[in-house]
């Protein structure tokens, strides 16, 4: 196999554009690995897991693409770099048959009865354009991250001072009167309202009340920071505001990580104040204090989409049963896992796109083993060293800002997890790989089949070494999701 590159200086092109130039080089028969990116230190990281980062790559900007391969037959550099070119040119080609505004002046001046902006840029405009939004007296959907806490206080603040919503940063999930916003499932429309301070939290509660034969009203994002002291809780109080008003919700779900306490008072003393009945999942949290404020609080994301239902339902709400499927079936199903492993695999290991579901992971987890490391830790000490070096029993948040700075989020783009697949593979003490499939619009149009060859692959590398690797997967997706929940569930099991 021979490795060749070339860079393009000053050639910037959005992430999720270079993913899908990817994918499509890398799909061709005399290609081991392509990599089309630019030159960010965490895509050098990528670069150097798959073995084709070197000096001057390494001399490489934020500004500058690189276009990496190792294929079989070098002679094939020049057509794959055409190639290149020519689908760069037509995703220019494709993007100009809407109109396009260059700014949001011009988008605004282009549809002035608009009065919501969608904002994803790096970190270091968005604040910016999420201002100029908000003083054009639009509410705002940030998705971007890497904005600061200070640039989020001030934004939350102007909004506030207008009535509204400012949702971000780093807010992944909302659905306002039914329109999908960002990653958001397809669900029944119903009388659950939700402010979520985490996105993939508040799909897998959309998700579980869907299942359940629940509906939702409104779900309304507020940004994973939202809650702490220098915020304040400014969205999700105004969140929940705004549900009190709706005559279409007659529940209101919340669900965030821990706040502080005098936060988490603020925010239940509001909800007590909207009149309407509610379920609270301050994920990990005092339940007690939950209790107090006269509301049903929930010991997972399940629990929480279980006793909505019953609330929206009029039934009395009672606690979400532990398994699904019969227990006897599950024991029986683990056991003969645990007769394949070899004597020395001990080891859990979590890859997760979903912030949230790898935190409740930690939660659950935790009080089997005692601890598992993390990027995202419940304590400091099992802070890990390395973040891309798993140690012991460890769970990944993957979309993290630290792995998503010049990438698309991984539930957009597959690549980062494909590679840490195959890395964990080399680790012969892993016992179990867990990790998720997130369904609905904005993510991958095929996740379980981005991932479903690198599961392949670890297994056999296994099986190479005389010993199995157990592989746990969890679809978060509905039936009526753009990707087949069928056929997503279909290709998991199959690898």
């Amino acid at each position: 196999m021979a490795s060749k590159w070339l860079i393009k200086e000053n050639s910037y092109y959005d992430s999720v554009t270079l993913m899908i130039i990817t994918k499509e080089i890398e799909a061709r028969d005399d290609v081991e690995n392509a990599v089309v990116v630019m030159g960010t230190d965490l895509n050098k990281d990528l670069l150097n897991n798959v073995g084709l980062l070197n000096d001057e790559i390494n001399k490489t900007t934020a500004n500058d693409l690189i276009i990496a391969v190792r294929m079989k037959d070098e002679s094939k550099f020049d057509e794959i770099l055409a190639k290149v070119d020519e689908l760069l040119n037509k995703r220019k080609s494709d993007a100009g048959e809407d109109y396009t505004p260059p700014t949001l002046d011009s988008a605004i001046k282009y549809m002035p009865d608009s009065n919501m902006v969608v904002i994803s840029l790096p970190g270091a405009y968005a604040a910016a354009e999420a201002k100029k939004a908000l003083e054009n007296d639009k509410h705002v959907m940030l998705f971007s991250d890497n904005v600061t806490i200070e640039q989020e206080k001030e934004l939350k603040e102007l909004a506030v001072s207008k009535g509204l919503l400012m949702m971000g940063p780093d807010c992944g999930t909302a659905m306002i009167n039914q329109v999908p916003l960002c990653f958001c499932n397809k669900v029944n429309k119903g009388n659950i309202g939700i402010v979520g301070a985490s996105g993939t939290g508040t799909q897998e509660i959309m998700v579980q009340v869907n299942r359940m034969g629940g509906g939702c009203s409104q779900v309304i994002g507020t940004g994973g920071r939202d809650l702490k002291k220098e915020i304040g809780g400014l969205m999700m109080t105004l969140g929940i505001q705004a549900l009190a008003n709706d005559d279409n919700t007659d529940v209101i779900v919340l669900v965030s990580k821990p706040p502080a306490l005098e936060i988490a008072e603020k925010v239940l003393q509001t909800l007590k104040e909207c009149g309407k009945k509610a379920v609270v999942d301050f994920i990990g949290g005092d339940d007690e204090l939950i209790k107090k404020y006269g509301f049903i609080a929930a010991s997972s994301l399940e629990d929480a989409a279980y006793k909505a239902v019953a609330l929206a339902k009029g039934e009395e709400p009672k606690d979400a049963p532990i398994f699904t499927e019969s227990e006897d079936k599950i024991d029986k199903l683990a056991a003969k896992e645990r007769e394949k492993l070899a004597s020395n695999q001990k080891y859990l290991r979590g890859l997760y796109s979903g912030g949230t579901l790898c935190d409740e992971t930690l939660k659950l987890f935790t009080k089997e083993f005692g601890g598992i490391y993390s990027n995202i830790p419940l304590t400091p000490e099992y802070k890990l060293e390395d973040n891309k070096k798993s140690y012991k029993h460890t769970a990944l948040d993957l979309g993290d800002d630290e792995f998503t700075v010049g990438r698309p989020h991984p539930m957009i783009d597959s690549y980062m997890r494909q590679q840490m697949i195959v890395k964990e593979a080399e680790d012969s003490e892993m016992a179990v790989l867990i990790m998720d499939v997130v369904l609905g619009y904005g993510s991958n149009e095929d996740p379980a089949g981005s991932l479903a060859d690198h599961i392949k692959l670890a297994k056999k590398k296994f099986a190479d070494r005389g010993q199995y690797l157990c592989v746990v997967a969890y679809v978060c997706g509905t039936k009526a999701d753009p990707q087949s929940y069928d056929e997503q569930v279909k290709k998991l099991e199959d690898a």
